[in-house]
């Protein structure tokens, strides 16, 4: 069975370029889990590497299966300079932790919260996790494994995430695309919710 890891990072970086700058960080009981920070321009792209070594297994099955299952790694994009963003890090490696830590399943449409602000100041304390393919492929594995999707996280204000879990995923975003919402300024507003 190969090591996924050296694969994923190699995609990321056929993506996103060289990393500037990568952490680490362990919590007790779960596997190494690094972020990645890649710089474009004026926007600053954090991606996790370490939630994909292991699939995501169902909370409710007795044993983890050790091979099939959901795989994925995470995503954020901001503007870089507007706001303290590196300080992400910690709270990125928290989330993509939870699955091994809590027994979730990180899929598109799930909201996740860190119960904190993202990084200082920031107005976010949760993300919602989009739709996979469009800025880092998908990693197909050899069979039996299941590829390994790269999840965007977009930033969500309280207001924000009260919203969409009386009206969905779907409906946050089209509010989000209707207003032009940019969902890389770290410290925007949130939208009108009416």
């Amino acid at each position: 069975m190969a090591d996924v890891l050296p694969l994923v990072e190699a995609r990321l970086r056929s993506a996103l370029g060289e990393p500037d700058a990568r952490a680490a960080v362990t919590f007790l009981g779960t596997d190494r889990i690094e972020v990645l920070r890649f710089t474009d321009g004026d926007v600053v792209r954090y991606a996790t590497l370490g939630m994909s070594a292991q699939p995501m297994g169902d909370p409710t099955a007795m044993l983890a299966d050790p091979v099939k299952g959901p795989r994925a790694e995470l995503l954020m994009s901001v503007r870089s300079g507007l706001a303290d963003t590196d300080k992400v890090l910690r709270p990125l490696a928290v989330l993509a932790a939870s699955p091994q830590v809590e027994g979730v399943v990180v899929a598109p449409g799930a909201s996740l919260d860190v119960g904190e602000p993202l990084w200082p100041g920031a107005p976010f304390t949760s993300v919602l996790v989009a739709e996979p393919g469009g800025l880092v492929e998908d990693l197909e594995l050899d069979e039996p494994l299941d590829p390994v999707h790269f999840l965007p996280l977009l930033p969500m204000t309280p207001n924000e995430a009260a919203w969409k879990r009386v009206h969905g995923a779907q409906a946050l975003q089209e509010r989000w695309l209707t207003i032009g919402t940019d969902l890389r300024d770290p410290s925007r507003k949130s939208v009108p919710l009416e």
